[in-house]
């Protein structure tokens, strides 16, 4: 394991407030996720000045140490050995645990009393699993048009097709696994129950008079299925006997979730998978330009308030209906705005190398289109940069969204990668080489025009002084820019 990551996981654990105040952790991407006892206890400030620190968010509860991709799985290691070898200093009274307990359900309670919120969390919970899937069978896809296309390879084509084509087939199972999972059911009957949905066999099943097609309702009806199932389960383990529980609870389960589905949610969440499908075309090309400025603008703030978890589901539908989501790229121009802010800021303030240092490092991550590092390490915490990235991610949005309108569609055939890394797995209507033309002039001009917006109107002498100062600057209405997500 690295030094430095060992050094920075001993200057985190004290400030903190020690191996006693951490009752869990674990990290993604890019963060140091951190379920504290008493929150309150952590030095923030003496936070965000750890070396490779790049931002500190609170969210639902937890407390997150932003370290970049890389960087956080070291650091993190390097945590969980320091506080395993302190765990003999936590207290270990029933009262005081039971207390800590109770506090934190306080906590999470306050943080989380907009229904909405929790309900977009627990949904991401469901599909944020499936992504590295979605990641490897969409780029085999891509590979396998490109060879198609070329005529090149074509022993090896229908192999690759049957690769990337297998986990799109069965992904209803694969969520109706993880809703259970999540909502407290039995994973295997959500998967079963879900597996309806993409049976061949429903298509002698007649419902409302029309015949079932396999796959109809695609994820959004295995995900309603296997919510109903672990709802069913629940209420047959509080009422079935012991002795019959094991032979009457899952059985119950799946004959009646699984009637209900035959029977309604596959009718239901097809009939909403198609107007999803149908809306998205419409938009792009009707308003495709006005649709991009809003999408590319609004997505950063959308990502702050971890509102865009709303999203993952539509785009996992478009995917599996039209074989790319259309969507992707537009929102994907809010970081190359992100990028362009960045650099703008990075040539402004040549004298503040604590924070040109934290660019460079952050710079690589926000490229391959990983925004956090760079919305929580810089612009947020200065303010307007924020607010001018969001005018190049509005600006980039436009430029894709316009060609849409003249019928040139740009989709992505998996969702997660964004920035440089969305240019294998690019799909659309038109050849590959146009796809890239588009989608790179879409970058281009978030990129432009974050920059440009943000050496003019971005930093101020506010933000110069408070860059210099370590503290947050003022945003526009002179409130301090927020330096924490929803």
């Amino acid at each position: 394991m690295p030094t430095d990551s060992r050094a920075t996981a001993a200057a985190l654990l004290p400030l903190v407030g020690g191996p006693a105040n951490v009752l869990s952790f674990a990290h993604c991407m890019t963060r140091l996720r951190l379920g504290l006892a008493d929150p309150s206890r952590a030095d923030e400030e003496a936070l965000r000045a750890v070396p490779g620190v790049l931002g500190l968010v609170v969210d639902g509860g937890s407390y997150q140490v932003v370290l970049g991709p890389g960087v956080v799985g070291p650091v993190t290691a390097a945590f969980e050995e320091l506080v395993d070898a302190t765990a003999g200093g936590r207290p270990t009274a029933a009262e005081e645990l039971a207390a800590r307990g109770a506090d934190l359900k306080g906590e999470r309670q306050r943080r989380n009393a907009t229904p909405v919120k929790a309900a977009l969390r627990r949904l991401a919970a469901v599909f944020v699993p499936l992504i590295p899937a979605l990641i490897g069978c969409g780029i085999l896809a891509g590979v396998n048009g490109l060879l198609l296309n070329a005529g090149l390879l074509p022993w090896l084509t229908p192999a690759l097709a049957a690769m990337a084509s297998g986990f799109m087939a069965l992904i209803a199972v694969f969520v109706g696994v993880n809703t259970a999972k999540e909502f407290g059911g039995t994973p295997v009957l959500g998967g079963a129950v879900a597996a309806i949905v993409v049976y061949p066999g429903v298509a002698k099943v007649t419902a409302f008079g029309v015949p079932l097609a396999p796959g109809q309702g695609g994820v959004l009806g295995a995900l309603a299925a296997a919510l109903l199932a672990t709802y069913v389960e629940k209420w047959c383990r509080g009422r079935v006997p012991a002795a019959l529980d094991v032979l009457l609870t899952p059985t119950l389960t799946v004959l009646v979730a699984g009637l209900a589905t035959l029977y309604g949610l596959m009718w239901a969440a097809g009939t909403v998978s198609t107007a999803i499908g149908t809306a998205a075309d419409w938009l792009l090309s009707t308003t495709g330009a006005f649709a991009g400025l809003v999408l590319g603008g609004l997505f950063l703030p959308l990502v702050m308030l971890g509102l865009h978890q709303a999203l993952i589901p539509i785009h996992t539908t478009l995917i599996e209906q039209q074989g790319h989501t259309v969507l992707l790229p537009i929102l994907a121009m809010a970081g190359a705005g992100q990028v362009g802010a960045a650099l703008a800021v990075y040539v402004r303030l040549r004298h503040d190398t604590s924070l040109r240092t934290t660019i460079r490092s952050a710079l690589p991550a926000g490229l391959l289109g990983v925004g956090e590092p760079l919305i929580y390490g810089v612009s947020l915490p200065l303010g307007r940069p924020f607010l001018t990235a969001c005018v190049g991610g509005a600006a980039g949005g436009a430029f894709v969204g316009f060609f849409a309108m003249l019928g040139d569609q740009v989709g992505a055939t998996a969702i997660g990668p964004s920035g440089w890394a969305l240019f294998p797995l690019l799909a659309g209507n038109r050849g590959w080489g146009a796809l890239l033309a588009i989608y790179a002039g879409g970058l281009l001009t978030g990129y432009a025009v974050g920059f440009a917006t943000t050496y003019v109107f971005g930093v101020t002498d506010r933000v110069m002084a408070a860059a210099g100062s370590g503290r947050p600057a003022q945003d526009p209405s002179g409130s301090p820019a927020p330096s924490r997500s929803g």
